[in-house]
């Protein structure tokens, strides 16, 4: 059901996001994702400087004087939004959630896409496949692409990267770009992660959360596992208990970090509770050089 809370968020989501996309992203985006090659446009009379290689002798032979070909880029792209709704999502410890964010940042991938005729698809996954939204243009579309991000109650709670991936890679048969936005937080998927990147553009969003990489000294407290529910007694006050659980976690990011390194993807770092603008402009800055 759509209510006027969710009408709300939505609207909010796209008018932030418009914002930013018509002063900041717009040129980045289409300067960085190409098109997949040159189309015929039309036939002109030969300039000074024309490369000679694209005249046309057909037409040439008919007018009796030099005519060229003239080619220009095809534009049109698809673009994939991959996007966890696993139970760790839902954390933050901040003003947003990670699926907040997550909503944010797919609305302005989804708006810099739109404002450059590119078509958006979008799935949505736990531990299973929970939607699938073909590709299509269209502003109504990009904001029911939002719309899912930020309300749909997916049936699973886990997440299952592997499984995603490879759904994703039979269901997209062209070459697209395509956007996984997850917390990664799972195994098991490194081999589908680098054939997928083979086949098309894959970019990873990682979105996490401070509070995940240190505790608060609290006492004793009870934290419960969001995908798996399994609960269990902390004491925050512990430095043994702090050391133990800072140093599992950097074990898991550096794993994560040479797994993207190793497969040649790009990263998208974004935390939940710093500003996601300043990962964004340095990701298509950085991309915009290698061209």
């Amino acid at each position: 059901m759509i209510t006027k809370e969710l009408l709300k968020q939505v609207r909010q989501i796209e008018i932030r996001t418009k914002g930013l996309v018509n002063h900041l992203f717009s040129g980045e985006y289409h300067s960085v994702f190409k098109g997949r090659g040159m189309e015929f446009s039309e036939v002109r009379e030969y300039q000074f400087g024309d490369d000679i290689r694209n005249i046309d002798w057909n037409v040439t032979a008919r007018f009796g004087h030099p005519f060229i070909k003239v080619f220009e880029e095809e534009r049109e792209l698809t673009v994939i939004l991959m996007v966890d709704l696993s139970g760790s999502l839902m954390f933050g410890s901040i003003s947003k959630t990670k699926r907040r964010v997550a909503a944010e940042l797919s609305a302005i991938l989804a708006f810099s896409a739109l404002k450059n005729n590119d078509k958006v698809g979008l799935i949505l996954f736990t531990d299973k496949i929970e939607k699938f939204v073909p590709p299509r243009k269209g502003n109504k579309h990009v904001l029911r692409v939002i719309r899912d991000v930020l309300s749909y109650e997916p049936e699973g709670n886990s997440t299952d990267i592997k499984s995603a991936l490879e759904y994703m890679n039979g269901a997209i048969k062209k070459r697209s770009i395509v956007f996984l936005l997850s917390d990664f937080m799972d195994q098991g998927y490194e081999k589908i992660l680098k054939a997928v990147g083979k086949k098309h553009d894959l970019i990873g969003v990682i979105l996490d959360d401070r509070r995940e990489n240190e505790l608060p000294d609290v006492g004793l407290v009870k934290l419960a596992d969001a995908e798996t529910g399994q609960e269990r007694w902390i004491d925050t006050s512990s430095k043994r208990v702090k050391n133990v659980m800072r140093k599992t976690r950097e074990e898991a990011i550096n794993r994560r970090n040479s797994m993207f390194l190793t497969s040649r993807l790009d990263r998208i770092n974004v935390q939940t509770g710093k500003d996601y603008i300043k990962p964004l402009v340095q990701f298509f800055r950085v991309r915009e050089r290698r061209w």
